[in-house]
């Protein structure tokens, strides 16, 4: 209910126009005034871009099914309109009095772990601790009370895409950046590292090196998520106990040690006496009920006494729960009971902004096996193997405009910046946008991550970025060369070429593409040196045709692989990938160097395409040979013949549409 991205507390108290004349048609038209001009099916279906008997399909469900729920997550929070995209779907059960009710209400699934945990406790620029508002003099009162602090911002603070502006023109000179990598994920990724290049002190607390991180003058290791004790709360307003499973190593510790390390230092020592995590959450719970009153719906203040005990074996439990209660909350707004003066909800306004005209318009996002900037998933060879490399993702009709094949290295050019992604042609695409996953870091590829070339535009209510839209153009790059390389050792490359980084069980590969001609003479053994990160005490096998332009290297050490090199003008006359990262790190008989070279010391390979299932290691081309050969007609019988599918599921869309594209022998 709290709409990441969007804020549907304003429609709850009517924040941004007259609920009163929404609701009963006052001063003009109901429906003009909660939706703006009216638009028909045809031109909805127009805009959206679907069938406009689909949509009068969908008009007919929603009106006639009485239990509706409307899912959403970034697609609809992620956009410069997101607020009002929000309010909308909210309106839309308030006014079919789809809410409060088992089965129905609007469901954001937001992005990030424990979201709703996060603003509980005051974690957005625009909210305080307990659900308290900026904008409510008694609650700053309150707050300031409790704390026992001589002053409190009357204001709220600057949210992401302001504060990094703040930084760069030298508002804020200090800057404590815990558990994210902005330096990644956020728009205009550049001016964000500018910012960080140019602040006085930057602090990282972080459990991994991030791109973040390489800019802090001081670096706390933090404990990771099976290392910390604490509570999460979920999406139905439910608490539960995380206990860790492992201990922290070194050094590292808990967030709330830091704060309270760092504060207790600075002179406060009183304001942050915790000991334990207990201490911290009886002070959470005894806030959430000072001067409450009924007054905000978060109160879990008959938790507020409870002992180290207690807190240890804490059951899970929904609030509100407030002093002297027995039983967790029930649901919210079965019977009216809005956070509104009167308890009666409002209908807020809101008008349909079309996006300004573009040719191709940029969608960022996730891929199924990485999470947010790879810091730890990028580690992991077999969460690679689905989706080995960054691509961008358009419809064969928007690459044949510009010019595009299937795996063409593609410049990608917005206002912010520029960048390169292989081209994967796919007529699921939607015409006229594009997509490109949000994980790879400069750590993985050299031109490092989508977020340099996404627009800092955003929604004006709740600041969330732009991050679905941004306009852009795109054009096949000039590759001079193409290489494969396969080493022991990992990290970025000389900027000398196009890479794309992919570990594997021995090392790491790179995937390598020459935007200048590849050197000759002397300066190309300089140049394969300078990729393979030779060593001392190796032994350096070379081979090249100048003619055909083939370069292959390898280099031994210890009678092992340490690093081989493949470079040609024509990518066909590169090795297999799957017969080239077996051979990394294996011994290396004398009558086995020339094979090497060859790019096949063995002889059988497990060349069968990336993996689709995770969990099992089945590949996709063993699947596609699995339907067809068994005549396989559903997800469950490939799971039965596989075991794809039958795990974790998320390879399950992908089974789907193998069995929509493998054509079925005829009887």
């Amino acid at each position: 209910m709290t709409g990441e991205g969007g804020n549907p507390v304003a429609a709850m108290t009517g924040e941004g126009g007259n609920a009163v004349a929404a609701m009963t048609g006052e001063g003009g038209n109901p429906v003009a005034a909660m939706t703006g001009e009216w638009m028909g099916v045809e031109a909805v279906a127009a805009e959206c871009g679907v069938d406009p008997e689909l949509l009068e399909t969908f008009y007919d469900m929603f009106a006639q099914t009485e239990r509706v729920m409307t899912v959403y997550s970034q697609g609809v929070n992620q956009s410069s309109t997101g607020t009002d995209k929000v309010n909308a779907i909210i309106n839309c059960h308030l006014a079919t009095g789809r809410i409060g009710r088992p089965g129905s209400g609007p469901f954001s699934v937001t992005g990030q772990p424990n979201a709703m945990g996060g603003r509980e406790v005051g974690g957005l620029a625009n909210q305080l601790a307990a659900h308290m508002r900026f904008d409510d003099p008694a609650d700053r009162a309150a707050l300031q009370a409790f704390w026992r602090s001589p002053g409190l911002p009357p204001t709220p603070g600057l949210k992401a895409v302001d504060l990094f502006d703040a930084v760069l023109d030298g508002r804020i000179k200090a800057l404590w950046i815990v558990a994210t990598n902005p330096a990644v994920s956020m728009p205009r990724a550049d001016r964000v590292r500018a910012a960080l290049a140019v602040c006085p002190f930057v602090v990282v607390s972080d459990c991994w090196p991030t791109d973040t991180s390489a800019h802090a003058h001081v670096v706390l290791p933090a404990a990771g998520w099976g290392e910390k004790d604490g509570t999460v709360t979920n999406s139905e307003r439910r608490i539960s106990r995380q206990r860790p499973f492992r201990k922290a190593p070194g050094q590292a510790r808990s967030d709330w040690r830091q704060f309270a390390e760092v504060g207790q230092r600075m002179g406060w020592a009183d304001a942050f006496a915790w000991q334990t995590p207990a201490a911290v959450f009886r002070e959470h719970a005894a806030l959430s009920g000072h001067a409450n009153g009924g007054r905000r719906v978060f109160d879990i203040s008959a938790v507020a006494d409870i002992d180290e005990a207690g807190y240890e074996a804490l059951q899970p439990f929904r609030w509100p729960l407030p002093a002297g209660a027995f039983n967790e909350g029930g649901r919210l707004f079965a019977q009216g009971g809005f956070s509104t003066p009167d308890g009666r909800a409002r209908f807020v306004p809101v008008r349909y902004q079309a996006l300004p005209a573009a040719g191709l318009r940029l969608n960022t996002g996730r891929v199924r096996d990485q999470w947010h900037t790879m810091t730890r998933t990028g580690l992991v060879p077999a969460l690679m193997s689905h989706t080995p490399e960054p691509v961008l993702t358009i419809h064969p009709a928007d690459a044949a405009t510009a010019g595009i094949a299937q795996g063409a290295l593609t410049r990608i050019v917005t206002v912010e910046g520029e960048m390169l992604l292989r081209a994967d042609l796919r007529h699921t695409q939607r015409h006229g946008e594009v997509f490109a996953p949000m994980h790879w870091t400069d750590q993985f590829a050299s031109t490092g991550p989508v977020g340099r070339v996404v627009s800092g535009k955003v929604d004006p209510v709740s600041g969330q970025p732009e991050l679905k839209a941004t306009a852009v153009t795109v054009e096949p790059a000039t590759v001079h060369f193409h290489g494969l390389l396969v080493r022991r050792t990992g990290g970025a490359l000389p900027d000398i070429c196009h890479w794309i980084r992919v570990p594997v069980s021995e090392g790491q590969m790179y995937r390598l593409a020459g935007l200048r001609p590849m050197p000759a003479g002397d300066d190309t053994t300089r140049f394969a040196a300078a990729l393979l990160g030779q060593a001392e005490d190796t032994d350096w096998l070379e081979v090249s045709d100048r003619r055909r332009g083939v370069l292959r290297v390898a280099v031994v050490r210890d009678g092992a692989l340490e690093a081989c090199l493949f470079l040609a003008r024509d990518a066909s006359a590169l090795p297999n990938e799957a017969a080239v990262i077996p051979m990394l790190g294996a011994p290396v008989p004398d009558a086995a160097r020339s094979k090497i070279l060859a790019g096949r010391m063995y002889d059988a390979t497990a060349a069968e395409g990336p993996k689709v299932c995770a969990c099992f290691g089945v590949t996709r081309d063993a699947i596609r040979h699995a339907v067809a050969t068994h005549r396989l007609s559903s997800v469950q019988q490939i799971g039965v013949l596989l075991r794809a599918g039958t795990n974790c599921g998320s390879c399950i869309p992908e089974l789907e549409e193998i069995l929509r594209n493998v054509r079925m022998p005829a009887d």
